[in-house]
């Protein structure tokens, strides 16, 4: 079936990643992987490792929802990493200490790609000349290195030795959008993934016009899902692990510095605290700590391997959130309990500054294209913090109600890079760095 495919879209997400297939009819279909939950066409972001002295190496290796499963089933013995995206563009991540073993981002990336490969069977077998990658508007973290990252996205990718090239996210899901419609319009495509919330102006020609899709504008900013997720994380379980709390030191009381509690804000940081320097500074902390009682249990969040089930119970109740007015959050695992009855307004009180500059953001991007909000025909949302109430009243207050429209919040950014390739040409279409925007 791949010998009709002329191009691949690869959404490689934060938190999910999705592969597209442009045919010779012009159409695109997704990859579908029947995971352990029977995920469709969805594949985690995730890696886990395992020693099996019976494999080249002596490490397994799995990823996407097999890797959760494996996780699952063997959690002691096991190294899990998630949404490992999210470092591409820090200059401070080298390397993971996966047992004995180091490995660079690209090496993941291998390990990711290969995996999602075979579990693909022989859809992606033989892969076509021309592949499109998303990239983020703006990669996530705290100043992050665009450059750093484009090299180790090009290093990842050269895996697969085709012809790779690099597309805006939301400009995927522009292209996907414009197939539904049968007049001109301008769009706004609003994309909130898990690192990243990007956000692309886009002109649509009418159908069977030469050049259907001409790119007006872009902006992103590095916040999005895993923000919010931290937000919930900080008001809930922080303060039981410390935060806040105080240690002695030379006979004076301190406050315990909130950088032990940074790497919890990036769930693919949080899994990279596994390893004996942090653990040997953390059982320093706990000596001294006032409550020492607080850091054993961070101790065991990160001995124990529980950003995993940390980060389900978190997503359960921000999508629990997303669709009644309160819920209950529940955690209780290796001595950490938290229970926490939550409204949706505490949880908008919590996002509401990241809500303000997602804002500001989407200003950027009209000016960029030097448009006004009411010379928008369309606003396409994607993405799972998509969903969430107070981001849609966020472009309700700006744009019409009658012109915001979503769907296929998962699949829309793949779909439409396999659009693009099958484009004539797609230079126009290819990222730089020139569209990013500075993130306090």
């Amino acid at each position: 079936m791949t010998s009709l495919a002329r191009s691949i879209g690869i959404d490689f997400g934060t938190t999910n990643s999705v592969v597209a297939l442009g045919g010779v009819d012009g159409e695109a279909r997704m990859v579908d992987y029947p995971g352990p939950d029977n995920t469709g066409s969805i594949f985690r972001s995730a890696l886990c490792f395992w020693e099996d002295h019976g494999v080249s190496g002596g490490v397994a290796r799995e990823a996407g929802p097999w890797a959760i499963a494996e996780f699952l089933e063997f959690p002691q013995g096991s190294r899990f990493l998630q949404s490992f995206k999210s470092v591409a563009a820090s200059r401070a991540f080298e390397h993971a200490t996966i047992f004995d073993k180091r490995l660079r981002f690209e090496e993941l990336g291998h390990v990711f790609l290969e995996r999602l490969r075979a579990h693909a069977a022989d859809a992606l077998k033989d892969l076509p000349s021309r592949i499109i990658v998303g990239r983020p508007v703006r990669y996530a973290g705290q100043r992050p290195d665009s450059a750093l990252a484009c090299r180790r996205y090009e290093l990842m990718f050269a895996a697969l030795e085709r012809e790779i090239h690099y597309v805006y996210e939301p400009l995927g899901a522009a292209f996907s959008f414009a197939s539904r419609l049968a007049e001109p319009a301008t769009l706004l495509v609003a994309d909130f993934g898990g690192g990243t919330s990007d956000f692309s102006v886009v002109r649509i020609e009418a159908p069977g016009t030469l050049r259907r899709c001409t790119p007006l504008g872009s902006a992103g900013i590095g916040i999005a899902g895993d923000r919010f997720d931290y937000r919930i994380m900080d008001k809930l379980v922080l303060p039981m692990l410390g935060k806040g709390g105080t240690y002695a030191s030379m006979g004076k009381t301190l406050e315990i510095p909130p950088g032990h509690f940074a790497d919890f804000g990036d769930w693919a940081r949080l899994a990279l605290m596994h390893n004996r320097r942090t653990l040997a500074e953390l059982e320093k902390l706990k000596r001294a700590a006032n409550d020492p009682a607080a850091i054993d249990r961070m101790i065991a969040v990160v001995e124990n391997e529980l950003g995993y089930p940390l980060y389900d119970a978190v997503g359960r109740l921000k999508r629990t959130l997303s669709a009644e007015e309160r819920a209950h959050f529940h955690f209780d695992s290796s001595g950490v309990r938290v229970e926490a009855d939550v409204s949706r307004a505490d949880f908008e009180s919590w996002i509401a500054p990241d809500l303000a500059r997602i804002g500001a953001t989407v200003d950027v991007a009209l000016d960029r294209a030097g448009i006004s909000a009411g010379a928008i025909d369309h606003v396409f949302l994607t993405g799972g913090s998509s969903l969430i109430p107070a981001v849609r009243r966020l472009f309700e207050e700006r744009f019409a109600a009658s012109h915001i429209a979503s769907g296929n919040e998962l699949t829309s950014i793949a779909h439409g890079l396999a659009l693009i390739g099958q484009e004539a040409s797609i230079a126009e279409w290819t990222a730089s760095s020139e569209d990013e925007i500075e993130q306090g």
